[in-house]
């Protein structure tokens, strides 16, 4: 695994824009989900995905409360402190709903006054959205992606 800057994430989750959603997919051009993308930018920055991703339903175990994708974040990626200033290329994770399990991920494009994110959005294709009052207020986490290498 090599390591990877923030502009080199941001240019390969930019190259996902327009990517059809598809539930369980992570094929650039042909179809992503949330995790998806996050997947495809991963092999793109790292190669090899870090572990065999189960199929999951659109819920994500949302009526038995587990909080899985947050624990796969934790397994791979590096948790960012609450406090401390967001940067482009951290994975941000979502809870849709206040009480609910955080099931949607995207990334920071921009950070500050104008922060954007890239993300796939059911519904939609892999966009870069502004975010917002609102989509903050729903993150749950943020995540750096490794450095350094082997």
């Amino acid at each position: 695994m090599t390591g990877a800057s923030a502009e080199r994430i941001v240019a390969a989750a930019r190259g996902w824009i327009g990517t059809p959603y598809r539930h369980q997919a992570s094929v650039r051009g042909g179809g992503a989900d949330c995790l998806g993308l996050l997947r495809g930018v991963w092999r793109e920055v790292y190669g090899d995905e870090p572990e065999p991703v189960p199929a999951y339903t659109a819920d994500w175990s949302e009526p038995a409360r587990e909080e899985r994708l947050w624990a796969a974040a934790r397994r791979h990626l590096r948790e960012c402190p609450a406090g401390a200033a967001a940067r482009p290329g951290e994975v941000l994770l979502f809870r849709m709903r206040a009480g609910s399990v955080a099931k949607h991920l995207g990334i920071l494009s921009r950070a500050g006054e104008s922060a954007a994110f890239i993300h796939a959005y059911s519904g939609h294709a892999v966009l870069e959205s502004p975010l917002s009052d609102p989509w903050q207020r729903r993150i749950a986490a943020r995540f750096a992606f490794p450095t350094g290498g082997s």
